[in-house]
């Protein structure tokens, strides 16, 4: 496989310098095919040669496709591109407009989206456009509108500012939800700010804090929004320590009888605070469905064995009969 995705990132510089990319506005418009060099497989050599350059290609059009969305329509292009390659491979000129092109596309598809998500849901936004002329502004080291550390000074500055916003913003919609939700029919509030509903009592034990608990639950972000559930996966249960998850399950945990089911609503504060946790933004009250299957309640240490009394009073004796000698 490694020799297939070797091949494919070769494809992929190639393919860049083909004539054809000027036909993008008519994608019907197929290259005209090239002439095709005889094959003449005149030594036991050049059949093993052969032989293993077509195996090598195995699962190719499918990685083509899916990693760089290649039309198979297009392939008198792949294999001009492939051949330009061959030749042009120590190049220099080929070498740095190859680099070009693989850059151009982890920027495309990784840099700048990244980009965006860090601005999201904030008074600012990346565009395409000038993202592009900044980089290769960059690239080119072109001073005119920034020298690189005040690009890079800016950039933080604005999106720590930015990021501060939207979660204080997201923080403040998180509180005015546990306050409203507090005031509803059958919510109990403790005393660490942590709300629960009954949904069905058990009449089971209560664990401990250093007792492991079987349960199935679901969680969500007070949009609604699943970010895990034990009822997706198979077995439906899963079990850990009651000390061993966040502050708010521990509470919720020790105060259930074996056999409820609840629903949690957790302040931040006993969560995941102001951490990214997955699709769990910072300051996110977290909304749980639990049911408390069974308990597997901590065993006492053993005491240590007592020493047979006769075994314990031998080196005594012998060493009482020595002092005699």
């Amino acid at each position: 496989m490694k020799k297939v995705i070797l091949l494919a990132l070769v494809i992929l510089a190639s393919a860049s310098l083909s004539p054809a990319m000027a036909e993008k506005k008519n994608k019907k418009k197929k290259t005209t095919a090239q002439p095709v060099e005889a094959v003449v497989l005149a030594t036991p050599s050049d059949t093993v040669s052969y032989a293993v350059g077509k195996a090598s290609t195995r699962g190719l059009m499918n990685y083509l496709k899916q990693e760089y969305g290649v039309d198979t329509a297009y392939m008198a292009n792949f294999v001009q591109g492939y051949n330009e390659a061959l030749q042009r491979m120590n190049d220099p000129e080929y070498k740095a407009y190859n680099a070009g092109v693989q850059i151009a596309r982890m920027a495309a598809e990784r840099i700048l989206p990244g980009a965006k998500a860090d601005f999201e849901n904030t008074k600012d936004s990346i565009a395409a456009r000038p993202f592009h002329q900044g980089f290769l502004a960059g690239v080119t080291d072109d001073n005119t509108f920034f020298a690189q550390s005040e690009a890079e000074s800016f950039y933080e500055a604005r999106r720590t500012a930015d990021i501060e916003a939207r979660n204080a913003a997201y923080k403040t919609e998180n509180e005015r939800w546990l306050a409203d939700n507090k005031t509803k029919e059958g919510v109990k509030t403790t005393a660490s700010g942590l709300q629960y509903k009954v949904i069905s009592a058990g009449n089971g034990a209560i664990p401990k804090a250093t007792d492991k608990v079987t349960v199935k639950y679901e969680g969500k972000l007070i949009d609604g929004t699943v970010f895990d559930s034990s009822y997706k996966r198979n077995p439906q249960t899963s079990s850990f320590r009651c000390d061993q998850v966040i502050k708010g399950w521990t509470e919720a945990l020790t105060m259930m009888p074996t056999g409820s089911k609840w629903e949690l609503y957790i302040p931040q504060e006993l969560a995941y605070g102001s951490r990214q946790a997955g699709q769990i933004k910072p300051y996110s009250a977290l909304v749980f469905t639990v049911e408390l299957v069974s308990i597997e309640q901590e065993k006492p240490a053993e005491a240590p064995a007592k020493a047979d009394k006769s075994q314990a009073e031998a080196p005594a004796k012998k060493t009482a009969s020595r002092r005699q000698r």
